[in-house]
C-alpha cells in the first residue's frame, strides 16, 4: 500500500518508520519499526531495495500497474497513510524537536515524507477522523517542526527560516496550501486566524489555494468579506498572477469575477498576468482574460517584452493566434534588444508562429534587432529551413540585409552548413552570392573554410560567383579549405577552369604552401596534379613547400613533392637552412633519407660521362 499509493519513492527509513506508527498514539516508538530484511522476507520477494537511490520499490512495474489497477486489495489507503501521517506529526517525539536551525530528519526520518504529503492524502479521501487529527496539529502548527520542514521542501532557497524571523505560517496557511477545504472553513473563521496574514515569503492563505490550483479552498476564502483578493506575495506576485502563470482557468474565471480584481496589475519584473499567461500557453486563461475589456494587451514587462512577443518566443501557436486576433495589438513593438515578435518566432525555428504573424499585413519582415540582425538572419544562421521558407516567399523580405559586422543571411547559413537554407537563399534572383563580411569573407569563403562541401557546390553552381576573391589577409576560398585539410572542398574548387592555385595570402603562403606545412597528404597531391601549381613557391621567410614539410617530418608530402620534376629539394630558406637541414635539425630521419637521395640522384645526373 505504502509502497503504491505515496506521492513519491520512499527512503528505506522512511516506509521503516511509517510502519511503526500506530495511529491514534500519542508517542512513537522506535523500536516498532521493522528491519529492511523483516520487509523484505514477509513480501515474498514483491519488493527490492533500489541500491542507487536507496529507496524502496516493487520488484517490477507490472507489479505496481497489477496492484493500483485493482482498487479493491486496500481500504481507503489515502486516509490510512493521512492518519499514519498525522498520528506521527502529533507524537510527542516530533513536538519535541527543536524547529531551528532545521527539523532533524536524521533521527525522525519520516517527518520530511509526512510534513510534506499528509494534506495530499488527506485531500484525497477526507474522513472525519482525519480531519480532528489534522485540527490537533494546525492549532499549534506555527511552531510545529513540520511547518519548518514542509517550507524548506516548498520555498526557494533564501527565505528566512528561522527564530529570529518567524516564519508565520499557520494552520490556516497550511489547510489552504494542501487544498483541504473542509480543514479551510473549520479554521478561517475560528479565533487567532488572520486572513490576509502574510507568512515569509508574503504568501496569504488565499494565495497558496491559488497557486496550487484548489478551487474549493480559494472560493471558500473569496467568500470573506474581508479578504483582501489583491495582496501579493514578496514578488509582488497576486492571486490573479498566480493563477494566470500556472493556467488555473476555473480559479482566473472567479477572480475575475470580483469587481475589486485589477486585471493589469505587474510583478515586481512588471509582468501582467495576460504576460505570463500568454508565457507560458495558457489559451483558456488567454480567453478568460481577453473578454475583460480594460486588459492591455501590449503592456511590456522590464525588458519590453510583450505578451504578443513572449508567446511567439515560447512558439505558443494558439495564443498568438488569439492575441493576433485582436485589432489593437500591436505585431511589431520590439524588446530592449530590438526583437519583435516575428523576429523572436523566427529566431526560434517556430515555423507555424512565423507564418501567423506573417499573415498580418502590418508585420515589418525586415525589422533589425540592436546587432542589426533581421528574422530572415537568425533563422537562416540556426537553419530553420521552414522558417527560411516562408520568408524568402515573401517578396517583401530583403535577402541580403545584413547584420553587424556585415554578416548576410547566406553568409550566416553557409557558415553553419546549412545547405538547404542556403539553396532557398540562393533561389532569389536578388540574393547576393559574393557579399562580404567586415573581414572580407564570402559566403564561398566561410563554406570552404568549415568544410561544408554541399554548400561549396551550391555556391559554385552559381556562375556569379567568384572562387578567387580573397578576405582582407589575401586568402582564398582555396587557400582555407587547404589550411583546415578539407580534401573534397579542395577538389570542388579545383574543379572550376577560373580558380587560381597559386594566389597567396599576406604572409606568401599559397593552397599548396598551407597543405604542405599542415601535413595533409592528399590535398597536396590534388594540388600537385594541376600544372599551373608551383612547388618552389616562397612565403615571406622565403620557405618552399618542401622545406616547410620537411621541418616538421611530414614524410608523405616530402614524397609527393619530390614526385615533381620541377621541384627543387635544396632551395635555402631565408635562413639559409636547406630542406635537408631544416629535417635534420628536428630529428625528421625519414625525411633525411628521402632527401638525401633525391640529392645524390641529382648530382649523379649532373657529373660529366667522364667523372662517373
Amino acid at each position: 500500500m505504502w509502497i503504491c499509493h505515496a506521492e513519491r519513492p520512499l527512503q528505506v527509513d522512511e516506509l521503516r518508520h511509517a510502519l511503526a506508527v500506530e495511529i491514534g498514539a500519542a508517542d512513537f516508538d522506535t523500536k516498532n519499526a521493522p528491519s529492511i530484511g523483516a520487509l523484505l522476507s514477509c513480501c515474498q520477494g514483491l519488493i527490492t531495495v533500489d541500491k542507487e537511490s536507496s529507496t524502496v520499490r516493487l520488484i517490477h512495474l507490472t507489479v505496481q500497474d497489477y496492484i493500483c489497477s485493482h482498487t479493491d486489495l486496500f481500504s481507503h489507503p489515502h486516509s490510512v497513510i493521512a492518519k499514519s501521517c498525522l498520528t506521527y506529526l502529533n507524537s510527542r517525539q516530533v513536538k519535541s524537536l527543536p524547529s531551528y536551525p532545521h527539523p532533524s530528519h536524521q533521527y525522525m526520518p519520516f517527518l520530511k515524507y509526512s510534513s510534506r504529503y499528509w494534506g495530499s492524502h488527506a485531500k484525497r479521501e477526507f474522513s472525519v477522523y482525519v480531519g480532528a487529527l489534522a485540527l490537533r496539529l494546525l492549532s499549534l502548527y506555527e511552531n510545529h517542526p513540520s511547518a519548518v520542514s514542509l517550507l524548506q521542501q516548498v520555498l526557494p532557497a533564501g527565505y528566512p527560516l528561522d527564530a529570529s524571523s518567524p516564519h508565520h505560517f499557520s494552520g490556516l496557511h497550511c489547510a489552504s496550501f494542501f487544498g483541504t477545504h473542509q480543514l479551510v472553513a473549520a479554521l478561517m473563521n475560528a479565533k487567532g486566524y488572520e486572513i490576509n496574514q502574510g507568512d515569509c515569503a508574503g504568501n496569504t492563505p488565499l494565495l497558496w489555494a491559488v497557486r496550487n490550483g484548489h478551487y474549493n479552498a480559494v472560493k471558500l476564502l473569496l467568500a470573506r468579506e474581508d479578504v483582501d483578493p489583491e495582496r501579493p506575495d514578496s514578488q509582488d506576485l497576486t492571486p490573479l498572477l498566480w493563477a494566470a502563470y500556472n493556467g488555473y482557468e476555473e480559479v482566473v474565471k472567479l477572480l475575475l469575477g470580483r469587481e475589486d480584481i485589477e486585471p493589469n496589475r505587474p510583478d515586481n519584473q512588471g509582468c501582467t498576468p495576460l504576460f505570463w499567461a500568454a508565457n507560458n500557453g495558457h489559451e483558456g486563461v488567454i480567453e478568460l482574460l481577453l473578454d475583460r475589456e480594460d486588459v492591455d494587451l501590449n503592456r511590456p514587462e522590464k525588458n519590453n517584452w510583450t505578451p504578443l512577443r513572449a508567446a511567439a518566443f515560447e512558439g505558443h501557436e494558439g495564443v498568438v493566434k488569439l492575441l493576433l486576433g485582436r485589432e489593437d495589438v500591436d505585431p511589431n513593438q520590439p524588446g530592449l534588444d530590438g526583437g519583435t515578435p516575428l523576429w523572436c518566432a523566427a529566431a526560434k525555428g517556430h515555423e507555424r508562429v512565423v507564418k501567423l504573424l506573417l499573415g498580418r499585413e502590418d508585420v515589418e519582415p525586415n525589422v533589425q534587432d540592436n546587432q542589426g540582425c533581421t528574422p530572415l538572419f537568425w533563422a537562416a544562421n540556426n537553419g530553420y529551413e521552414g522558417v527560411v521558407k516562408l520568408l524568402v516567399d515573401q517578396k517583401s523580405v530583403d535577402p541580403n540585409r545584413p547584420k553587424m559586422h556585415n554578416r548576410t543571411p547566406l553568409r550566416a547559413a553557409a557558415s553553419g552548413g546549412h545547405g538547404v537554407v542556403v539553396g532557398l537563399l540562393l533561389g532569389r534572383k536578388d540574393a547576393e552570392p559574393n557579399s562580404q563580411d567586415n573581414e572580407g569573407c564570402t559566403p564561398l569563403f566561410w563554406a570552404a573554410n568549415n568544410g561544408h562541401e554541399g554548400v561549396v557546390k551550391l555556391l559554385l553552381d552559381r556562375k556569379d560567383v567568384d572562387p578567387n576573391l580573397p578576405e582582407m589577409n589575401n586568402r582564398t576560398p582555396l587557400r582555407a579549405a587547404a589550411f583546415e585539410g578539407h580534401e573534397e572542398v579542395v577538389k570542388l574548387l579545383l574543379g572550376r577552369e577560373d580558380v587560381d592555385p597559386d594566389r597567396a595570402g599576406l604572409d606568401g603562403a599559397t593552397p599548396l604552401a598551407c597543405a604542405a606545412a599542415m601535413g595533409y597528404d592528399r590535398v597536396v597531391k590534388l594540388l600537385l596534379d594541376r600544372n599551373d601549381v608551383d612547388p618552389n613557391c616562397l612565403d615571406k621567410y622565403d620557405r618552399t613547400p618542401i622545406g616547410l614539410a620537411a621541418s616538421k617530418g611530414y614524410e608523405g608530402v616530402v614524397d609527393l613533392l619530390l614526385g615533381r620534376e620541377d621541384i627543387n629539394p635544396a632551395r635555402p630558406d631565408g635562413n639559409g637552412r636547406t630542406p635537408l637541414a631544416c629535417a635534420a635539425m628536428n630529428g625528421n630521419k625519414e625525411v633525411v633519407k628521402f632527401l638525401q637521395a633525391r640529392i645524390s640522384m641529382k648530382s649523379a645526373v649532373a657529373k660529366p660521362p667522364c667523372q662517373l
